[in-house]
């Protein structure tokens, strides 16, 4: 595995901003935030993620993704608890350029391993079921599909499903 956890630093918020500025690398969330999914003022979230999710786990947990061959960071990771369906919900993103090279598997696993040795019970995500190459990353890692409905699925792993070898 060539990627590991790093828990990013105030000064690192260009890597996330970027992210969020690129129409390529946030396509995927147009239908919330029209025309290309970018999220303004990304500089002002950086501030809030700092602020809300980095050293809180494992209520909440935000980190990039950082290739270890020559330090680049390659996308980010995150859960946060939902307590009224008591799992947390997680998410993946991998910036567009870095698509295509296992890293949103390897970044998934990471997590995954990181949740379940912090006291986390069950990871969920919710994606569109157009979402090809993120629901096949999410079955290779163990989850499960739980509904499908309005055109999302929800998928889940549970701790003991984990350890237990799915």
């Amino acid at each position: 595995m060539d990627l590991t956890l790093y828990i990013p630093k105030p000064e690192d918020g260009w890597f996330y901003a970027r992210m969020l500025s690129d129409p390529a690398t946030m396509a995927y969330n147009a239908p919330w935030f029209p025309p290309d999914g970018c999220i303004p003022h990304p500089e002002e979230e950086w501030k809030r993620i700092q602020a809300e999710w980095i050293g809180r786990a494992p209520e909440r947990f935000y980190a990039y993704l950082l290739r270890t061959s020559d330090g680049t960071f390659v996308g980010d990771v995150n859960f946060h608890y939902t307590p009224d369906r008591d799992w947390w919900d997680m998410g993946v993103l991998i910036d567009a350029s870095e698509r295509g090279k296992g890293y949103g598997r390897q970044g998934l696993q990471l997590l995954t391993e990181y949740a379940f040795s912090h006291g986390v019970k069950c990871l969920h995500n919710e994606f569109e079921t157009t979402r090809d190459a993120a629901y096949r990353m999410h079955r290779a890692v163990g989850f499960r599909e739980i509904c499908r409905e309005n055109g999302l699925v929800q998928l889940e792993l549970t701790e003991r499903a984990y350890r237990d070898g799915n």
